[in-house]
């Protein structure tokens, strides 16, 4: 894990390149593709679970 300096220097680096005024739309935009991603992986577990398996018969009585 990087430490406090090492993140303080990288937050620099990310405001020269960027500015303070791109930078919000920037975070934002990593949020939302983020969470984009998480929710196709919850929507493939979910489907992906039941793929390959064979319905179940119903007993005979």
């Amino acid at each position: 894990m990087p430490g406090m300096q090492e993140m303080l220097i990288f937050l620099v680096i990310i405001l020269l390149l960027f500015g303070s005024s791109k930078l919000p739309g920037l975070m934002r935009s990593m949020g939302q593709s983020v969470n984009e991603f998480k929710r196709g992986m919850n929507d493939k577990g979910e489907d992906g679970d039941h793929e390959g398996e064979s319905p179940q018969e119903s007993p005979k009585a």
